[in-house]
């Protein structure tokens, strides 16, 4: 079988979009799992930046067919907007190129208001959530009251789900959260223009068809949203989205085996970065920290926040190497680090007095612990013009095999630019 997973390694953001558009050019199918609109994965192509949400990265690839599983929460306005950028593009000309899951959750407006309205309530004990949905979307999914892509083209049962949630949904908003209620006319005539255009990508058991192509051994791509460390079960809970992120994830959201799966690659940055609220040793609150922030452009595509930036935790790269059972990995944004004259690499933690090298999974105790650093020499060469890993400057090579000695996995991809071209291969994918 070859099928591929592509994970964060870190707390999102770590580059799996141009990973995928990359690795893209030599597979068949591009599967996007779970997450939603919460996702914000950018491709530059001939300095042409594309940011995408929800359809998978390797649309910009003709020959590859996207597929939106099961797993995924379907924000169907945005998917539309996103769709309509494509073609004003000159992209998606195709319909068969994307396929999506009759099974996948539907994100509607309402999902959207109480998420704002959830996060605005909590003052400063807020989460750092999107505001996107996520969470109450997948609340549905959980409860047995979602509405799927498939009810979207069966009105009476579609306007009996509506009906039935609107009354909840509305309560709250009206009584607890005191915002505009939902009007289900309204609704239910957004979403028929929604459904209409979004008709034609509609396949029944992408499941199936996933199963199917693996078994004619085409290649499969599995591409997540956010990152192992966001994880709503292994991640730093609260501080985490509402989905499953881990490599399992892809072979629960996309209805297939783990025997299936050739190869799980783990994406980090050459350092480390986080969005919103959550404990992060190796944070830089400094000038330091401000200069890997604006060198490597660390501000969401999705919500434009800035990052907060650090050191490389290689505690952290390790615990998501274990849960996830990443085999390879690929290490994202390497040219940022060149003008450090030193540049650090936490390779434990210290904790009331005591060094540990496992990462901590009890509440509240990788917030009290602080970095143990292994300090490397820098270097001033520009990365970003380099095209053979034996051009890369001599401190740069050491600081990589660092990192691949430690973690103990080959690194297959180093990127040193945003482009495509701006890839050094050291193995192939497949």
């Amino acid at each position: 079988m070859s099928g591929i997973i592509v994970v964060g390694a870190q707390w999102g953001d770590e580059g799996k979009g141009k990973v995928v558009d990359v690795f893209s050019a030599q597979a068949d199918y591009v599967v996007r799992y779970q997450g939603g609109a919460n996702a914000g994965h950018t491709l530059v192509v001939d300095n042409k930046k594309t940011v995408l949400h929800l359809v998978p990265s390797g649309i910009l690839h003709t020959e590859a067919t996207c597929i939106i599983a099961a797993g995924v929460v379907l924000d169907v306005e945005t998917l539309c907007q996103e769709i309509n950028a494509l073609k004003e593009a000159g992209l998606l000309q195709n319909p068969k190129q994307l396929l999506i899951s009759d099974s996948a959750t539907v994100l509607l407006p309402y999902h959207r208001m109480l998420d704002q309205a959830r996060e605005q309530s909590l003052g400063q004990e807020k989460i750092g959530t999107t505001g996107k949905g996520i969470g109450p979307a997948y609340e549905d999914r959980a409860s047995r009251k979602a509405v799927l892509f498939g009810d979207l083209f069966n009105k009476e049962a579609l306007k009996l789900k509506l009906d039935s949630a609107l009354k909840e949904k509305n309560f709250l908003l009206e009584n607890y959260y005191k915002t505009k209620p939902i009007n289900l006319n309204s609704l239910l005539k957004q979403i028929a223009e929604w459904s209409e255009q979004l008709s034609v990508y509609r396949s029944k058991d992408t499941s199936l068809l996933i199963h199917k192509a693996l078994k004619a051994g085409k290649k499969v791509l599995f591409e997540g949203a956010q990152g192992s460390l966001l994880d709503i079960f292994h991640g730093t809970y609260p501080f985490v989205t509402s989905s499953s992120t881990l490599a399992g994830s892809a072979l629960v959201g996309s209805g297939i085996g783990p025997g299936t799966i050739q190869k799980v690659v783990g994406i980090t940055k050459a350092y480390t970065t986080r969005v919103g609220s959550g404990p992060f040793p190796t944070e830089c609150d400094d000038a330091i920290g401000e200069k890997i922030c604006q060198v490597g452009n660390e501000f969401g595509s999705t919500t434009g926040r800035r990052r907060r930036c650090g050191w490389m935790d290689l505690v952290a790269l390790k615990y998501a190497i274990r849960i996830n059972g990443i085999t390879n990995l690929a290490l994202m944004k390497l040219d940022v680090l060149s003008g450090f004259e030193e540049i650090k690499v936490c390779t434990a933690y210290e904790i009331d007095g005591q060094n540990i090298t496992e990462y901590p999974v009890s509440p509240g105790e990788l917030g009290r612990c602080k970095p143990v650093y292994e300090s490397f020499k820098g270097w001033k060469e520009d990365l970003t013009q380099v095209r053979m890993l034996k051009d890369l400057p001599r401190y740069a090579q050491e600081y990589v095999n660092f990192v691949g000695n430690q973690v103990a996995i080959p690194i297959d991809v180093i990127s040193i630019g945003p482009g495509r071209d701006q890839t050094l291969w050291v193995k192939p994918l497949f």
